[in-house]
């Protein structure tokens, strides 16, 4: 795939994408990472000396609980799969860096802008549509670029290993037979309601549950912050603008406005050198001088296959996409003009410019008139952000800091460093909040910056340790797990019961469904039930009982016949399915060598 990236990205159009990606990263600048890791007391564990934070492990854990995936009573269990799966995650992650493993920033750019989910309704990336998705999954762009890269450098890992293994005709065929499979069955799913008596919940039952479960009932250690806000748009609304500079900014914007552009190139360099590149340039522009269609001219000179049939046409494109020399000659032409010719490169162009799509003056003159007294409110912003240091250092408080230069202090409830929103939620501040001199010593917080247009003091203003929740502040949150616990266990005890019964040939009252016919990947049963069905063993006499938990509770699964799939129609999808496996059991056997040699410590 990556391989595909590269060859893709040598086009006129492929570099107008990758251009798009550039301009949006430059749009955020050089943030802080503020990914899902964390580090020092917070960590779940670590590997080798590299952290493994606990919120990053919490994340998945509460994901998997809200989708239903597993039941609440198994929180602790997933808890610990979490972490053996991020512990494997880092260790290849480490394998593949010691490894010389890399992908530079031109070939992350280009795989983000390929992504469908990052693309408009018409199939091209979109900043809008970028910033959105990373900030509804909680990344920054430079945190989901470290992920990406991550991501793709175990993906090369384990494609490399995947190439070199050997797959022989018969293990495909078996494989096509085993994932064919058609199996027989009924099952029974019992639920609360089938149980002769509800379940009763002691306050003993509680206490134990409690007891076993505290690191679920921990609260963290919190703050009360009282915070202040400088903001630029509302320093500007006091300054004024006049209608020239009103005029002066839309002639700006305009001449840096998206345009539709068509092009004739003649490549130099390979076949034909520069000099004839422009002797056959120089007889196109005396054509279009003598009158003739671009379009026409563009079909009979143009090396650029792609676009010289579409009369040249590069569609719309923005400065920054095409080279400095391109977009000099571009940008600078009106709608209908014709540039002179133009030395990219790696050829020379033509460049008409067939179409400006932008707002009139009027349509503009808020807009304008908003960026205008933004920029016009420089120098006050500055003069307001340095009272703000000067007062917020010497103040004993910071309500004194609000009152004197017209600002609100807000206050926020008891928050953690990673239960905050709003600005709260912004990179350092919360690091500010927990620093020695703002959380022991009781001062103002340095000035924050923000971004750039708004800068923020943070006070503390009561403070309370880590602690275990006392029981009876979370008895309720308690006694609805220690009965879903008891539930189950009562369920699984009466599921058991029935199996045993089954196998033994004595009648069981259940209400049973059918299912026939049924594949690995179908939709009969719940998936419990499906993938526990497929894992009973072949009933060579009668017919293979067991159980399986599923969403409400627990199922009884009765197998009754298997039938292995067609052989016949084994292909390369099946030798590539074979062969992904065997990778997938090369990668197991590496990932365990790599546990025993590491350094790993739990939290």
């Amino acid at each position: 795939m990556l391989q595909r990236i590269r060859e893709g990205s040598q086009g006129w159009a492929a570099k107008m994408i990758v251009g798009a990606i550039i301009v949006t990263f430059a749009l955020f600048g050089a943030e802080s990472l503020v990914g899902v890791f964390t580090s020092g007391s917070n960590d779940a564990a670590t590997v080798n000396g590299e952290s493994i934070g606990k919120r990053a492990v919490e994340m998945q854990v509460q994901r998997a609980i809200r989708s239903g995936q597993v039941p609440p009573d198994q929180e602790r269990e997933l808890r610990k799969q979490v972490i053996d799966q991020l512990i494997s995650t880092e260790l290849l992650d480490q394998y593949a860096e010691e490894g010389g493993m890399h992908l530079s920033d031109a070939q992350i750019d280009r795989l983000i802008v390929s992504r469908p989910e990052f693309q408009d309704s018409e199939g091209n990336f979109s900043q809008d549509v970028f910033s959105n998705r990373l900030s509804q999954a909680g990344y920054t762009p430079l945190s989901f670029r470290r992920e990406l890269r991550s991501d793709m450098k175990r993906q090369q890992l384990q494609q490399g290993i995947g190439l070199s293994t050997l797959v022989l005709p018969g293990e495909a065929k078996r494989l096509q037979a085993l994932e064919n499979q058609t199996r027989d069955f009924r099952y029974a799913a019992l639920t609360a309601n089938d149980l002769d008596t509800p379940v009763e919940v002691s306050r003993d039952d509680m206490q134990d549950y409690y007891d076993a479960h505290q690191d679920q009932y921990q609260r963290p250690e919190q703050v009360k912050i009282a915070y202040v806000v400088l903001d630029q748009q509302e320093v500007a609304q006091d300054v004024d603008v006049d209608e020239q500079q009103l005029r002066d900014a839309y002639a700006e914007e305009r001449q840096d406005a998206p345009r539709e552009v068509a092009h004739i190139m003649v490549d130099y360099g390979d076949e034909r050198s520069r000099d004839e590149a422009m002797t056959r340039i120089e007889e196109a522009q005396n054509k279009l001088d003598d009158g003739e269609d671009f379009a026409a001219v563009a079909a009979e000179y143009s090396d650029d296959t792609a676009s010289a049939d579409q009369g040249g046409d590069l569609g719309v494109i923005n400065r920054g996409f095409l080279g400095e020399a391109f977009d000099d000659a571009a940008f600078s032409l009106g709608e209908g003009d014709v540039s002179s010719v133009v030395d990219g490169g790696d050829g020379l162009h033509l460049i008409k410019v067939t179409d400006i799509d932008f707002p009139s003056f009027d349509e503009k003159r808020d807009q304008l008139a908003e960026k205008v007294r933004l920029d016009n409110s420089s120098d006050a912003f500055n003069e307001q952000v340095q009272a703000l240091e000067d007062q917020s250092y010497a103040a004993e408080d910071l309500q004194s800091v609000a009152d004197e230069l017209g600002l609100e202090m807000q206050t926020s409830d008891w928050v953690s460093r990673d239960s905050v929103d709003g600005v709260l939620a912004e990179p350092g501040v919360m690091d500010a909040a927990f620093s020695e001199d703002v959380l022991e010593n009781g001062y103002n917080s340095d000035v924050l910056e923000l971004d750039d247009q708004r800068r923020a003091v943070v006070r503390v203003t009561d403070h309370r340790d880590a602690t275990t929740l006392p029981l009876d502040d979370v008895k309720d949150q308690v006694r609805e797990a220690t009965q879903a616990v008891k539930t189950r266990r009562a369920l699984e005890a009466r599921a058991q019961a029935s199996v045993e019964a089954l196998k033994k040939g004595e009648s069981v009252s259940l209400d049973w469904q059918s299912i026939e016919n049924a594949t690995r990947d179908g939709d009969k049963a719940p998936d419990g039930v499906l993938r526990q069905a497929f894992r009973l063993p072949h009933p060579d006499q009668g017919s293979s009982f067991g159980q399986a938990s599923t969403d409400e509770g627990v199922a009884v699964i009765e197998l009754t016949d298997v039938r292995d799939g067609d052989t016949g129609n084994a292909g390369d999808s099946t030798q590539m399915m074979t062969q992904r496996l065997r990778a997938q059991a090369a990668i197991q056997g590496l990932t365990e060598t790599l546990r025993e040699e590491a350094d790993i410590e739990r939290h």
